[in-house]
C-alpha cells in the first residue's frame, strides 16, 4: 500500500473514490491503494459470500463483499472488508459505505494480515453494531471468530477441519469448513523452525 501525500476530508476521499479505478482505504486524511488478491483468497471470500447469501434471504440483513466501504467514524477511517453483512435499516440510507455493519469478515493475506489482526480489528471494535469479526486463513483451514460477549470483551473461538463446522453467531449461521474451503488451494506457509530444531 503506498500513501497519497497530500491529507484528504472524508468528502474529498468519497469524491476521489468514485471515480478512481483503484480502491484505497483511508486512514485519518491518508489513502492507500489495495492490492489485488490471490485465487484463495477470492475464492474463499466468494464460497463464504454465497453460503450467506441465501441464509439472510427474507431477513432484512444485507451481504456485502470487498467492494462496498464500511466507515468507522470514531476512528476516521473507510475499510474495504472482504464480506461484511449489516443488519441495520440505517445502512440503506447511503449507496457508497456502511455504517452499522453487524460481522466483518477479513481474509488474511501475509502482507496484510498483521494489520487485520492488529489496528484494523482495534478500529473495527469502536463500531457499537459490530458483533463479530472474523479472520479466514488461506494457509491453512482455520477459521477466528472474535466476538464480543455481554462484558463488551471479545472472545475468540477456533474453527478447522477437526470441528468440521464453523459458527457465526452473530447472524445464527452454521455451516461445513469444506463448504468455506470449496475449491481453494490453500498457499504456501513459511516453515518457522528450520528442519534440524
Amino acid at each position: 500500500m503506498v500513501a497519497s501525500p497530500q491529507y484528504l476530508t472524508p468528502e474529498d476521499y468519497l469524491q476521489l473514490e468514485a471515480e478512481s479505478p483503484v480502491k484505497h482505504e483511508y486512514f485519518d486524511g491518508q489513502i492507500y491503494a489495495m492490492s489485488g488478491a490471490s485465487d484463495g483468497h477470492v475464492t474463499i471470500a466468494l464460497n463464504l459470500a454465497a453460503l450467506l447469501r441465501s441464509h439472510v434471504r427474507g431477513t432484512g440483513c444485507r451481504i456485502y463483499m470487498s467492494d462496498m466501504k464500511a466507515r468507522i467514524e470514531a476512528r476516521n477511517r473507510f475499510f474495504y472488508p472482504d464480506v461484511m453483512v449489516t443488519c441495520d435499516p440505517r445502512d440503506r440510507e447511503v449507496a457508497g459505505y456502511k455504517r452499522f455493519p453487524k460481522l466483518v469478515v477479513e481474509v488474511l493475506s501475509e502482507s496484510t494480515e498483521a494489520f487485520d489482526r492488529g489496528d484494523k480489528f482495534a478500529d473495527h471494535q469502536t463500531l457499537e453494531s459490530l458483533e463479530e469479526y472474523v479472520l479466514i486463513n488461506t494457509r491453512h483451514q482455520r477459521v477466528e471468530c472474535f466476538r464480543r460477549n455481554e462484558a463488551g470483551l471479545w472472545v475468540l473461538q477456533y474453527y478447522t477441519p477437526e470441528t468440521a463446522t464453523f459458527c457465526l453467531e452473530s447472524i445464527d449461521f452454521t455451516d461445513t469448513i469444506a463448504a468455506l474451503y470449496e475449491d481453494v488451494t490453500l498457499e504456501p506457509s513459511e516453515e518457522i523452525f528450520d528442519a534440524k530444531s
